[in-house]
């Protein structure tokens, strides 16, 4: 869009106002300006290439002219997707009632508009003005050649995915005010990171929790399972009470220390009973990482496999471990981080408080260790890759039996392992009391919930990993990010490689007293340098 030209959409009729040079983009595809039509004479040819400026532009003032004007037919012509289009932009008037649709283009940024909303939103003589920002991208068509919006829900409204619905009406559930254990209130305003968990809460626990729902205009997600998001309240409904497990005190530290680095998540639990004391992220994109992520751990997975190593009997805390430069398995050459010194006489104590993974990696062919000996150590001693039924979504962790190369690297946390910050902070909790209590958000009670069950740990080796994990909070690799804690302290790092990224992800895992905690920070480095501090953070404040 040229400099000085404003564009404006109201009812359909778009206004432009040019200050200078007068606006002059047009699309011209086999002969006809606009979006539509074929020529009747000449030959075919087919544009290829990114759309020029003028194109974005005129493509641009045509598809949101009929949007405005309510024409979804229209509309959608200007798109690559003219039956995904059509369908949502026809919901966009019908089910959502909006009218007096007022579209206003910003300046483009390349092949990309940002354009602002403002409508109307009409229910049983209840009306409220709806006001947001989104942004399109002009793509050529691949068949067509033709510049044309390259359709995704989220140009109707940033917070729709796929398959997503907008709709007015009465609310599909009643709201809910969500408290924390001790009865404070909890809501997406102070506590932004609550925001998608109490969506999910509102939809699963809305009709239980004795409220009555009121008219509002709400994204229904594609996924049952995620509930609606109230994006417009036309008339209140009467909100019902619902007690989390959650934490104010300790959820307040978690939304703080999150801040510190961009893609990072942590969750807290309480092992005396696995209820979860907080779980926040700081994530662009929404998505709530810190209890739905798949990332390899890292050395956090040492926790499980030193379980297993003394479990199968092939050594102990006081056990021998050396830590060589390197080690091999089946052709695949494992090294440590860079300026970790060998120790060829290590106890198993010594390689897992400096995170030495030529120890583990040299104790994967002991006898008694087969493919799927940490599969089952992890299932069966910590809880891992079961249904769990937290209360809202939830992924309960992945450790498979894995052949080859990949046994030696699952039992460092890379491989096939995949975890989330929630189920490393259920098996830093199962470490320290050695019962598995599967992680809940909600009494299980409210709905007769069946809760996953694990056979947990010897007491015995109970005892050996906080020895170990108490020493790398005291003096090993977690010392620095531990240090300013008092009390029962125990910890295990992580740096979990990840193809194609210049640093590794950051992980953390720790627990002081009756509260165990983990975190990742994406692209963060050394576990101790990015995900130490958001967890000892967490575990500063307490339950």
């Amino acid at each position: 869009m040229r400099k000085g030209v404003k564009v404006t959409l109201v009812g359909g009729v778009f206004a432009v106002m040019v200050g200078g040079a007068g606006y002059g983009a047009y699309n011209l595809v086999n002969g006809v300006t606009g979006g539509g039509g074929s020529s009747a004479s000449g030959p075919h040819t087919v544009k290829t290439g990114p759309p020029t400026s003028g194109e974005v532009g005129e493509t641009t003032k045509n598809f949101l002219a009929a949007w405005a004007k309510g024409d979804a037919r229209q509309a959608s012509s200007y798109t690559n997707n003219a039956e995904a289009a059509s369908t949502l932009l026809t919901g966009y008037r019908e089910d959502a009632r909006l009218t007096k649709v007022r579209l206003t283009p910003g300046k483009a940024a390349g092949t990309t508009v940002p354009f602002s909303v403002e409508a109307t939103v009409s229910y049983k003589g209840k009306t409220k003005p709806f006001a947001y920002d989104s942004e399109l991208t002009v793509v050529r068509g691949e068949t067509t050649g033709r510049a044309l919006v390259d359709w995704d829900p989220s140009v109707v409204h940033p917070d729709l995915k796929k398959d997503d619905t907008l709709e007015t009406g009465e609310a599909a559930v009643p709201p809910i005010q969500a408290v924390d254990r001790n009865g404070t209130a909890l809501d997406k305003k102070t506590y932004p990171s609550l925001g998608p968990v109490l969506d999910q809460l509102r939809a699963k626990y809305g009709d239980k929790a004795g409220g009555t729902p009121g008219v509002e205009l709400y994204v229904r997600h594609a996924d049952e399972n995620a509930g609606t998001k109230t994006l417009l309240t036309l008339a209140k409904g009467k909100a019902g009470k619902l007690r989390t497990t959650l934490s104010a005190p300790a959820q307040r530290a978690a939304e703080k220390a999150v801040t510190r680095h961009a893609d990072s998540s942590v969750v807290a639990v309480q092992p005396s009973s696995g209820e979860v004391l907080a779980v926040a992220n700081n994530r662009q994109d929404g998505f709530n990482a810190a209890f739905e992520g798949k990332m390899a751990p890292g050395s956090t997975m040492k926790i499980v496999s030193a379980a297993m190593l003394i479990d199968k009997g092939v050594t102990k805390a006081s056990g021998p471990a050396p830590c060589p430069d390197t080690a091999t398995w089946q052709s695949n050459t494992i090294q440590n981080l860079p300026g970790l010194a060998p120790n060829e006489n290590a106890t198993l104590a010594d390689s897992f408080a400096r995170s030495c993974n030529t120890a583990f990696v040299k104790l994967v062919d002991e006898d008694g260790v087969t493919d799927s000996s940490l599969t089952e150590e992890a299932q069966n001693g910590f809880g891992l890759g079961l249904d769990w039924q937290v209360g809202v979504r939830t992924v309960d962790g992945s450790v498979p039996a894995s052949p080859g190369p990949d046994r030696a690297q699952n039992m460092i946390g890379q491989g096939q392992v995949q975890l989330n910050p929630l189920n490393m902070a259920s098996v830093t909790a199962t470490a320290t009391t050695g019962a598995f209590r599967q992680p809940v958000i909600v009494d299980p009670s409210l709905d007769g919930r069946e809760l996953a069950t694990a056979h947990g740990l010897p007491a015995s080796t109970v005892g050996q990993l906080r020895q170990m994990m108490n020493a790398t909070a005291v003096s090993g690799t977690g010392a620095p990010a531990m240090s300013g804690l008092s009390g029962s302290i125990g910890a295990k790092t992580g740096s979990a490689e990840v193809a194609g990224q210049e640093k590794p992800n950051s992980w953390f895992a720790g627990y002081r007293g009756d509260v165990a905690a983990a975190a990742v920070v994406e692209r963060g480095g050394h576990g101790g340098d990015a995900a130490g501090p958001i967890v000892a953070a967490v575990l500063a404040a307490g339950s």
